[in-house]
């Protein structure tokens, strides 16, 4: 498994428009970072740039995985790496149920060169720990018949996240946004559950965890290691919890303040979504 998930000034355009501008983060297995920001600030574009969607164009810069080059992989190999993300707005996939969708990708993540047509994981072994894994996050045993997020709430499908998460037991995992649409139950639910399952990674280390928020209660359970502040596509200030808490509570004119070329960047930005 892999141990440094390294990112060196990403410059990352969506449609031509440049959103990233030269992003440098380093995580480590074990560690916890928290990712904040304004909105359109570019958070998901790194998550979604580091799982190599295609939508978005590395235009610069480098991204390594203990030294192995994560731009020349497609959006398959990252996974089969250990890179995991939790997404904001999980597609639906009608006609798939999530028990078959889980048995494929737990299969392929954990034994990366299986071809297609190989065995998949027994189905005793799968169900016994799927069952576990849902009771952990208090989900009824009938949402593994459902249809991957086919007419889920949002709630939903934020624990059908976390439970791809648990069951893939990735080397990083990023998530986007986890919190958003849960009730205070929900999201205190989700900190506990996400913190137990990134102690619980395979491979006898713990899972390196990117959580991309705008408030801290996600946090309570999962206190960062780092705070990273995004604006204008760049990381512009690293701090501890300390410096979630102070985002939370009093927003961002004093990072606007202290970064100005910043926080020029990202008024132009919003003039260009503005003008599209």
């Amino acid at each position: 498994m892999s141990d440094i998930l390294k990112i060196t000034d990403l410059h990352v355009a969506v449609e031509g428009k440049a959103i990233l501008r030269g992003v440098n983060l380093t995580i480590r297995r074990g560690e916890t970072h928290a990712l904040m920001g304004p909105n359109g600030s570019g958070k998901s574009t790194l998550g979604n740039a580091v799982m190599g969607h295609p939508g978005y164009e590395v235009t610069g810069g480098k991204m390594e995985l203990s030294g192995a080059d994560v731009l020349a992989m497609d959006a398959t190999e990252r996974s089969r790496a250990g890179i995991f993300m939790a997404f904001q707005r999980p597609m639906a996939i009608p006609g798939v149920k999530m028990a078959e969708f889980l048995r494929h990708a737990t299969t392929n993540v954990r034994n990366p060169d299986r071809k297609e047509g190989e065995e998949l994981i027994p189905m005793r072994q799968f169900r016994k720990e799927l069952m576990e894994k849902m009771e952990q996050l208090r989900m009824d045993p009938e949402f593994a018949r459902r249809y991957v997020n086919d007419g889920f709430s949002g709630g939903e499908m934020k624990r059908a996240e976390i439970l791809q998460m648990a069951m893939l037991r990735p080397s990083f995992a990023i998530l986007d946004e986890t919190d958003s649409g849960l009730d205070v139950d929900a999201v205190k639910l989700a900190s506990q559950s996400i913190a137990q399952i990134g102690r619980e990674a395979g491979g006898g280390k713990e899972m390196g965890i990117l959580i991309i928020t705008h408030h801290d209660k996600l946090l309570d359970h999962n206190r960062p290691d780092f705070t990273h502040v995004m604006l204008g596509g760049k990381i512009v200030e690293t701090g501890g919890v300390e410096l979630a808490h102070e985002l939370y509570t009093e927003g961002y004119d004093r990072i606007r303040s202290a970064y100005p070329d910043a926080a020029a960047a990202e008024q132009e930005m919003a003039e260009e979504v503005a003008a599209s």
